[in-house]
C-alpha cells in the first residue's frame, strides 16, 4: 500500500493501482467516458484529467500510477478547465440531434456534458464526414455520433477477438468501423452486439423494428402472437428502474397483454422443443458413431462466427433450430391447423435479448413455403421502448400468466437457457434420464454453471464417462474449437454462446452503466440467479417431463428426430466467405 492525498483527503491504495481507482475506493468521484474497467485502459478521451503535484502536465487518472506522497487535485480550476474544454471539443463535432437519437435521456455523452457545465457551443465549423450504415440485419452504425472512445474496438478484440472494429484515417478524418469503412454485413462481424453493449452514445445500436411489430398488431386480418426468451425476464425491468436481477415474469405478461396481442407465450415451451430435439441428436450421435463432439446451435452470434471462421466444424452443430424459431415453426403449422388459421396470417414476434436473432429470422435455411417461421425480432430494450410507447406504467402492474392453452407450461430446465451453461444442464437432466432409464432426483449440474471463463465437466451417466465443456464468448471457445480442428478434442458435448454469460448479457439487453461495471458488481451473475430461482421454484424440472410437450409429439411430431420434427424444426448450415 502506498499513502497519497486526493483532494487534501489522505487516503490509501494498492501499490500499481491508477488515481482513478484510488479514488473511487475512496468514494471520490472523478467523470470518465471511455473508460471501462477490464475492457480498456487507454486514456484515450482524457476526460479523467486530473492535478498532479509537481507533473508538468495535467495526468488522465484512468491509467497514471499512485506513488508514495503523491498529492492529487480532481477539482482544481485547471482540471475543471481542461475537463469542460475536452467535452466542448466532442460535442463540436456531434450531431447532437439528442431528441431523436435512440440513447436519448440514456446517454452518457449528455450525462457528462451537464456534469462538467456545457451550456453552450463553444466550437462552430465543419465536421468530420459521417458514415450511416444500416445495411445489415441487427446492427446500426452511425459516426455522427461517436467519441472515439474505443470501447466498441476493446469489445470486439477482447471479448470476441475478432478485431472487425477499428481506428480509421488520422486526425480530423479519425472514425471507428470496419476496414475500408465497410458495412458490418460486409465483413466478419458475428452481430453479437457487445459492442452496442459499452458504447456511451447512440453510434451503435440495434436496428429497431417496433413499427412494423405496431403495424401488424393493428392489422385485423393478423394473428399476432408474441413469445418471450428466458433472459428477459431477468433484465426488463431494469428499464423500468427495478433493482439489476428482479423477475418481472408477471408484469412483462401483463404489459404486452395490453399491447393487443393475441396471444402470449414464453419461449422455454420452445426451449423444452429444443432439449427434447438435441438431447436425442445427442444420444443418437453417441450410439451410432455420428460426429462428436456436438456442439449447442441455439446462439446465432456463435453460427455466423462458425460458417465464417471454422466452416470446416459445421458437422460439429447440433442440427436443431434455436428455441424461439422452433416455436415459430410449431406455431405456424401445429397451432395454425389446430386453431384453423392460415398460418400466412400469423405474425409471430420474438422478444429476445440477441440482435443476432434479427438476422436468424431471415437466413434461407429458417423460411419455408414462403414463410418466416419468426417475422419480427424486438430487443429487451425495444420491448420496453414499446411499453412505454403504449402508456403503461409497468411498475404498478399486476402479474398476469402466459396463455395457457396448448403452449402454457414449461419446465425449470426452458429457464435456465437464458444463463450460460443454461442449455447443457437443461440437455443433462433429459439425457441422464433416457440413458439410466430412470427419473434421477439430483438434477443439478453445477459444474457448468456459473458466468466467468470456461466450464468443464466429466460426468457418469449410465456407466458411460461424458465430457462436456461450456464456453461463452469466442475469446473462450476459440481454443475449444482448434482443439477439435486438430483432432485432440476429448469432449462429447459443448454449449457455445456468443456472449459473455450467456443470453442475460446478449447484446440487446438493457444498457449497464459504466459506473456499474467499473464498482465489480457482478450484474451477469444477478440476472442468472433469477433464472435459477425460477427453475427451483417450478414444479417440473425436465424438458421431456412438459406434458404439453408430450402431447406435441404425440398429436402431431411423432417422436424426436422424426422426419416431421426434422422439417419443421431442424436447419443446415453453410460456409460464409471470410473478408
Amino acid at each position: 500500500m502506498v499513502k497519497l492525498k486526493i483532494n487534501n483527503q489522505e487516503i490509501e491504495a494498492a501499490e500499481g493501482s491508477t488515481i482513478l481507482e484510488a479514488a473511487r475506493a475512496n468514494n471520490i468521484h472523478i467523470p470518465t467516458l471511455c473508460y471501462l474497467k477490464d475492457l480498456t485502459g487507454t486514456g484515450a478521451c482524457r476526460v479523467c484529467q486530473v492535478e498532479v503535484k509537481g507533473a508538468r502536465n495535467l495526468c488522465a487518472a484512468c491509467i497514471y500510477p499512485v506513488s508514495e506522497g503523491m498529492e492529487v487535485y480532481t477539482n482544481s480550476k485547471k482540471a475543471l478547465d481542461a475537463r469542460r474544454g475536452i467535452v466542448e471539443l466532442m460535442l463540436s463535432n456531434h450531431s447532437k440531434n439528442c431528441l431523436q437519437c435512440i440513447r436519448n435521456n440514456n446517454c452518457e455523452l449528455q450525462r457528462l456534458a451537464a456534469q462538467v457545465g456545457v451550456r453552450e457551443d463553444a466550437f462552430k465549423g465543419e465536421k468530420t464526414k459521417p458514415t450511416f450504415d444500416n445495411a445489415s440485419d441487427g446492427i446500426v452504425r452511425d459516426t455522427s455520433k461517436c467519441v472515439l472512445c474505443g470501447r466498441c474496438v476493446n469489445a470486439c478484440e477482447k471479448i470476441q477477438g475478432l478485431g472487425v472494429l477499428n481506428y480509421i484515417n488520422r486526425g480530423f478524418k479519425t472514425s471507428v468501423g470496419p476496414v475500408f469503412d465497410l458495412s458490418l454485413k460486409d465483413v466478419n462481424c458475428m452481430q453479437c452486439g457487445q459492442c452496442v453493449n459499452v458504447c456511451p452514445v447512440g453510434a451503435l445500436h440495434e436496428k429497431e423494428t417496433i413499427h412494423e411489430v405496431i403495424e401488424a398488431l393493428n392489422d385485423p386480418s393478423k394473428h399476432v402472437i408474441v413469445q418471450t426468451a428466458p433472459a428477459i425476464r431477468a433484465g426488463l425491468g431494469e428499464e423500468f428502474g427495478m433493482p439489476i436481477g428482479t423477475k418481472v415474469t408477471g408484469k412483462m405478461v401483463t404489459a404486452l397483454k395490453l399491447c393487443g396481442f393475441d396471444r402470449v407465450y414464453d419461449t422455454n415451451y420452445g426451449a423444452d422443443l429444443t432439449i427434447m430435439e438435441e438431447g436425442n441428436e445427442f444420444l443418437h450421435r453417441v450410439k451410432k458413431g455420428g460426429v462428436l463432439p456436438m456442439i449447442t446451435s441455439c446462439s446465432p452470434g456463435w453460427i455466423n462466427y462458425c460458417e465464417r471462421e471454422y466452416p470446416d466444424l459445421l458437422d460439429h452443430l447440433s442440427s436443431c433450430k434455436s428455441p424461439h424459431m422452433m416455436f415459430g415453426a410449431i406455431l405456424k403449422s401445429y397451432y395454425a391447423e389446430t386453431k384453423g388459421i392460415d398460418p400466412k396470417d400469423i405474425y409471430v414476434v420474438s422478444i429476445m435479448p440477441c440482435v443476432a436473432k434479427k438476422g436468424e429470422i431471415n437466413k434461407k435455411e429458417n423460411v419455408h413455403e414462403g414463410m418466416q417461421d419468426v417475422d419480427a425480432v424486438l430487443t429487451t430494450r425495444e420491448c420496453a421502448r414499446l411499453i412505454k410507447m403504449f402508456g403503461i406504467n409497468f411498475a404498478d402492474l399486476t402479474d398476469s400468466e402466459f396463455d395457457q392453452d396448448m403452449f402454457g407450461e414449461y419446465s425449470g430446465a426452458g429457464v435456465i437457457f437464458g444463463a450460460s451453461g443454461g442449455v447443457m444442464e437443461a440437455a443433462l437432466r433429459t439425457v441422464a434420464d433416457i440413458l439410466e432409464k430412470k427419473e434421477l432426483k439430483n438434477i443439478e449440474y453445477k459444474a457448468v454453471r456459473g458466468v466467468e471463463g470456461l466450464k468443464e465437466a466429466t460426468l457418469e451417466i449410465a456407466g458411460m464417462e461424458i465430457h462436456v465443456a461450456v464456453a461463452h464468448s469466442m475469446k473462450i471457445a476459440k481454443p475449444l474449437l482448434d482443439d477439435i480442428r486438430n483432432g485432440v478434442s476429448k469432449y462429447h458435448f459443448i454449449e457455445i454462446m456468443g456472449c459473455p454469460g450467456g443470453c442475460i448479457n446478449g447484446g440487446g439487453m438493457p444498457y449497464i452503466s459504466a459506473d456499474i461495471r467499473n464498482s465489480g458488481f457482478d450484474y451477469k451473475a444477478k440476472r442468472a440467479a433469477a433464472l435459477y430461482t425460477e427453475d427451483e421454484e417450478m414444479p417440473v424440472r425436465k424438458s421431456h417431463e412438459n406434458k404439453q410437450i408430450q402431447a406435441l409429439y404425440k398429436n402431431y411430431l411423432g417422436e424426436p428426430n422424426s422426419e416431421k420434427a426434422h422439417h419443421l424444426l431442424h436447419t443446415t448450415y453453410n460456409k460464409r466467405e471470410r473478408f
